[in-house]
């Protein structure tokens, strides 16, 4: 029986999680990682008292995978949970703030939703379900819902997590969760009040679905990770990195050196892929590199003194049918700790996504006077000039999950059958979320650590 030794391509969140569970289970790993930077786009930065990302934000304690890997930790790094507040949401409408209902009532109530919708509401849980695997959620939304529902719900609900169109985004695979509602119980309000009755383990029970961070930033967790893994197994730098298969083993080829391995785990973008695995024939990567993108600047702005909008609530989401040239605001100092210098605001803004990705080409003064005018606007802070303004573009920041999604996955699949051994990771399959990585990544060292 072989030793094992797992070569690790990227040291993201991805990457990182996958070491720390082969460590616990005594494997061998090394990370290979192109720059040198650990943590991906995962980076904390501070400035005259303000605290910001430039890369997520936050994640969501969204499955038992997340809420075990604190556990796992073993107190070295903990979650810290936004203020109760963050539970609202808040949607731009012909110029004012009006908070996302969460309910039946506040659904009937609001004046998001048109009196026409509000009354198909009542009728959703006696639809039929749909027979389209690759129904777009727009399609969908409206059919169980209406236009209105779509327009100040769904659509500002997507451009929020994918910058993304409703259009194209296919929930059998960007929103599973919200496909399976409908395909087991024929309702979204239906069986959703059916799952809530479900009787939950005790580790089901404490994923609360809450917003979290670390305490002075997501960085923490990720220089946690390494002081647990060991720098020593991190390779930084290793622009030239490609990966060769030699019988049963994989051969890593960085900086003019290299090193045999027993897997190789990648957790990178679709786009260096092919030039990664050569030894993979061509067109096995066709249904994987195409995969699409947002484009997205994010901002960071803060206000030592704030004379704005109360930050009661996880921030503002601003549909795509207002049109307006942000994607919406992150109330952070509202949300976290230490964020903002006393009396101070930390927000968190975005351009670009899918429909309006040359916003995200934007620099400087001409990114600069943008955003303070959308916020004088949104935030009601009146013509008051910014204490911090910093910003990151991300040309490839969220991957879309479209009705290509299922062609990607299956080649996925053939490619790790074809080389055992091979693992595929990273935002590519299994959801684009925190949460969504952390629970990958256990999955991939379980199965390492599990199959001889």
């Amino acid at each position: 029986m072989r030793e094992k030794k797992v070569a690790i391509i990227g040291a993201g969140i991805t990457g990182l999680v996958t070491a720390f569970y082969l460590k616990k289970a005594g494997i061998a790993f090394r990370i290979f990682e192109k720059t040198n930077h650990i943590g991906g786009v995962i980076e904390t930065c501070r400035k005259d008292g303000f605290v910001y990302e430039k890369g997520p934000n936050s994640g969501v304690l969204a499955n038992t995978e997340t809420v075990s890997f604190f556990e796992d930790l073993g107190g070295k790094c903990q979650p810290e949970i936004a203020d109760a507040s963050s539970a609202k949401r808040l949607i731009w409408k012909n110029g004012k703030w009006y908070p996302l209902p969460s309910g039946i009532i506040g659904g009937i109530t609001t004046p998001l939703f048109s009196t026409k919708d509000k009354l198909r509401l009542l009728g959703e849980p006696f639809r039929k379900r749909g027979a389209n695997p690759n129904e777009t959620l727009s399609r969908l939304v409206v059919r169980r819902m209406g236009r209105s529902f779509l327009d100040y719900a769904i659509d500002p609900f997507i451009l929020g997590i994918y910058a993304g169109d409703p259009a194209y985004i296919v929930p059998k695979y960007a929103l599973p969760k919200l496909y399976n509602l409908e395909q087991e119980y024929g309702s979204f309000i239906g069986g959703a009040i059916k799952k809530k009755r479900q009787k939950k383990s005790p580790q089901e029970q404490k994923v609360t679905r809450e917003i979290f961070s670390i305490e002075n930033g997501l960085q923490r967790l990720t220089e946690t990770l390494t002081e647990i893994i060991g720098r020593e197994n991190i390779t930084l730098g290793c622009e030239n990195i490609f990966v060769e298969e030699i019988n049963r083993d994989f051969r890593v080829h960085f900086e003019k050196k290299t090193e045999d391995f027993t897997h190789v785990v990648s957790t990178i973008g679709s786009d260096r892929l092919q030039r990664m695995f050569p030894f993979v024939e061509t067109k096995s990567w066709e249904p994987i590199v195409n995969l699409q993108y947002a484009k997205v600047t994010e901002v960071a702005i803060g206000y030592k003194k704030w004379k704005g909008l109360p930050l009661d609530a996880f921030g503002g989401l601003i549909p795509f049918k207002e049109d307006r040239n942000i994607l919406g605001v992150l109330f952070m100092s509202g949300q976290f700790k230490n964020r903002a210098p006393d009396g101070g605001a930390l927000l968190t803004t975005f351009v670009g996504g899918m429909r309006k990705p040359w916003l995200a080409d934007l620099q400087g003064d001409e990114l600069f006077q943008l955003i303070k005018n959308e916020l004088e606007i949104t935030m009601g802070i009146g013509n008051v000039e910014p204490d911090l303004f910093q910003y990151s573009t991300h040309r490839r920041a969220i991957a879309q999950y479209g009705a290509d999604s299922e062609a990607r996955f299956n080649a996925i699949e053939t490619i790790e059958s074809q080389h055992r051994g091979m693992y595929l990771g990273g935002s590519i399959r299994n959801g684009i979320g925190m949460a969504d990585r952390i629970k990958q990544a256990r999955t991939m060292a379980e199965d390492i650590a599990r199959i001889e």
